[in-house]
């Protein structure tokens, strides 16, 4: 019987139509493949999650071209349909068979291939079975790589053909319940840790619940939304993410009320208590259902010589689209300044159809000419005092460094720390390479803001746009996040380093994301405060760490991505003192004992946890020598100093402010060490791989853990376990229990620290 997969496929969607929520079928109803342990017949075995793999030695593998994985979600009940395009570029034909790692309760649902007369089954693995069978294919064809779900059940379906020089569509759907945590939903779909898988996936996700859904957060994968109804979302995977490793992860949210929140905990005994999540976002309807929060929008426009041309002319077109853009019965203002500093108004006026023509009319006035008095535009833009009720909101642009009334970077900081008496948002905008990032990036950071950088040949009103177009609907603003204990007194016992230190607003389809450790190992009481709909409200959660698991290694690894981005910040800024003076023995900010503390804790959470930057890349070069301590430490002090400290404005300084920007909030896992050079290209590091969690630095063919380097003992190992050994299967059967296996799946040799010893694992 031939097998049409187009055919089938849309019978099945036709089917799906008619019939509604798709219901899986009984396992009576699948045919099922005899328990099978020999692989004869079988020349290559396809792991969706890694790659093809050759049982025969002398065939070359075939290659897996593309997955497209589908979950549907009803409740907490979903299914996931992968369907695997391979090819096989040998003029033999060849005879596949499929495994494919899955949840606990997985179920197989359908399996269909083309061109073939034989009948596609597959069969449900139990964990003890899954793993004799990957036993066995390690072993023949000596490679670790699937170890990394040895722990895994594991569907294996019966032998599908690949003809020579040729391609094969394959389609395999289980059914599985998601776990749920106080109305938290969570899913995952496996996949390998490794850099050097490229395959593409595209990943599409359908959510339908009886109850609202306040927000969806993935940890692994920049989520797009392209259906956000309040019981039913359709998202999928950013393109940009197509070929990033790492399993797919993401939750979401139920309603709670009109602030939902949970929380996701890693236990490490070594901080006292472990790691945490927060997530929280408010009611989805609320956008159409709340009152908006009226705005006072003044926007600071620099009209010095420097922006003649196209810039000026961005510049009023953003400006017009702004005030286009507010309601009537919002406020608004225009400060523009150059040598001198010009007023719309006195003070902020209402938009009307009186104030909107006179602003039409201002804004085509405005011409470049000058030098760039940005102390003095943003005293004016700060001073008067917004009306009752109203957000106070600053678009503050600069396309220069300050040349004219006060210059230095610290006295302007300190004019904004001190002279913000009514507390507005001041989101700046760098036009060009020629701003002062540090600057701008703490002046943002002081008011709840944001930083944007507008590069050479980018559109300035565009990027206002962006900006302002998320500056609407209902806010849940001035955000205060603390800790309870007995009573309900306020208490800094319970967690630590929270991150961010200050909560940014919430507006419409926003969600909040901190990071933090955790104490010991009690519940923590929350309470949150903030302005919503015009009135102060507090909420109050609790969340047991029962369910703390070494399996969310996402979230200390997260966690480390923003404190070091927190610490080099504070590098940064302590550097404006610096800027302009040799770097000379004594004029070094790393002289002072505080900031070389400062570059000692960059240093080992970079190593610890894998996270690297443009100042600590030289961890993943080849010729560095990482079990020199003090030699590291003295590079990330040079690497720190010649950026962070000494470069201020220019190429050099815009990328740093780039980085700074994506890792400070950072919400997702960045596997391959990316970011921005300062040539504003991508760059990428492979010399590190973070895996479950632990981080190992390649030096030569050897992997080494981490842990080994942060305790700073000699790089050799107390003993060697030999790869496919019965000690080798013991560790690995030990790993499987606290869900670490994929240590083991590195490569040809790993330095590893286990039971604080180092082991060193080598093929035979």
């Amino acid at each position: 019987m031939k097998h049409d997969m187009h055919g089938v496929i849309t019978k099945l969607l036709a089917l799906a139509v008619l019939i509604g929520p798709f219901v899986a079928p009984s396992s009576a109803q699948v045919h099922a493949l005899a328990p099978q342990h020999d692989w004869a017949g079988v020349s290559h075995v396809v792991l969706p999650q890694t790659r093809a793999f050759a049982l025969e030695p002398d065939r070359d593998p075939i290659v897996i071209e593309r997955i497209e994985a589908r979950v549907e979600i009803v409740e907490q009940a979903a299914v996931t349909t992968l369907e695997i395009s391979v090819r096989n570029p040998s003029p033999r034909p060849a005879e596949a068979a499929l495994l494919l790692p899955v949840p606990e309760g997985a179920a197989v649902h359908s399996f269909l291939f083309e061109g073939s007369s034989r009948e596609p089954t597959a069969r449900l693995l139990p964990r003890d079975e899954a793993r004799r069978t990957y036993d066995e294919i390690v072993a023949q064809i000596k490679d670790p790589a699937l170890l990394e779900f040895a722990g895994w059940n594991l569907i294996r379906s019966s032998v599908f053909p690949v003809p020579a020089n040729g391609t094969q569509r394959v389609r395999l759907s289980y059914d599985h319940v998601l776990i749920a945590e106080h109305g938290r939903v969570d899913y995952v779909l496996p996949r390998s840790e490794s850099l050097t898988i490229d395959v593409p996936w595209s990943i599409r996700v359908d959510i339908r619940s009886r109850s609202p859904i306040s927000l969806v957060y993935s940890p692994s994968h920049e989520l797009v939304t392209s259906l956000r109804e309040p019981r039913h979302l359709s998202l999928h995977v950013h393109e940009r993410n197509a070929s990033d490793p790492g399993a797919f992860r993401f939750s979401y949210l139920l309603e709670q009320g009109e602030l939902s929140a949970s929380l996701i905990a890693y236990p490490d005994p070594s901080v006292g208590g472990g790691y945490f999540l927060l997530m929280a976002g408010l009611p989805m309807e609320m956008n159409a259902r709340a009152p908006r929060v009226r705005r006072e929008v003044t926007l600071v426009i620099d009209r010095s010589g420097s922006m003649a041309g196209p810039k000026i002319e961005q510049a009023r077109a953003a400006a017009l689209q702004v005030i286009e853009a507010l309601e009537f019965g919002e406020d608004f203002n225009i400060v523009d300044y150059s040598t001198q500093v010009a007023l719309f108004a006195p003070r902020p006026v209402t938009k009307d159809e009186k104030t909107l023509h006179a602003a039409r009319e201002y804004i085509a006035g405005l011409c470049a000419i000058g030098g760039t008095n940005i102390s003095d535009a943003l005293v004016e833009a700060l001073r008067s005092k917004p009306r009752a009720g109203l957000l106070p909101i600053v678009l503050f642009l600069t396309d220069g460094l300050p040349t004219v009334g006060r210059t230095s970077e610290l006295a302007i900081r300190e004019a904004v720390e001190t002279g913000n008496p009514h507390a507005r948002r001041i989101f700046t905008f760098g036009v060009g390479n020629d701003v002062n990032v540090p600057l701008l990036d703490r002046i943002a950071d002081l008011t709840r803001a944001t930083s944007t950088y507008v590069l050479p040949r980018e559109d300035v009103e565009l990027a206002v746009a962006r900006v302002f177009g998320r500056l609407s609907g209902p806010v849940l603003s001035d955000l205060e996040l603390e800790t309870v204990g007995a009573g309900g007194a306020r208490t800094t016992r319970v967690v630590r380093d929270l991150l961010p230190a200050r909560l940014p607003d919430l507006y419409a389809g926003d969600q909040m994301t901190v990071l933090g450790r955790y104490v010991g190992g009690e519940p923590i009481d929350f309470r949150l405060s903030g302005n919503l709909r015009g009135a102060r409200r507090t909420f109050a959660f609790r969340f047991e760490l029962e369910s703390a698991s070494t399996r969310n290694a996402f979230v200390p690894r997260l966690w480390a991505t923003r404190r070091i981005a927190l610490l080099v910040d504070e590098v940064r800024q302590a550097g404006a003192e610096f800027a302009g003076t040799p770097a000379e023995i004594g004029h070094s900010l790393f002289a002072d004992p505080r900031f070389k503390e400062l570059a000692d804790e960059i240093l080992e959470l970079s190593t610890r946890f894998g996270v690297l930057s443009e100042y600590t890349a030289f961890l993943a070069t080849e010729g560095t020598n990482l079990g020199d301590w003090e030699g590291l430490r003295a590079a990330c002090t040079v690497e720190l100093d010649a950026k962070a400290v000494r470069i201020r404005s220019g190429a050099g300084a815009v990328n740093q402010g780039l980085n700074y920007n994506e890792r400070k909030l950072s919400g997702q896992l960045d596997y391959k060490n990316g970011y921005w050079n300062e040539h504003q290209q991508r760059v990428e590091l492979s010399g590190v791989q973070q895996v479950c969690d632990r981080a190992f630095f390649k030096r030569g063919a050897q992997w080494i853990d981490a842990g080994i380097l942060v305790r700073k003992p000699a790089l050799a190992p107390a003993r060697t376990i030999a790869f496919g050994s019965s000690e080798h299967a013991a560790l690995l059967q030990r790993l499987i229990t606290e869900g670490r296996q994929g240590l083991l799946a590195l490569g040809d040799e790993i330095l590893i620290e286990l039971g604080g010893e180092n082991v060193l694992i080598h093929k035979r």
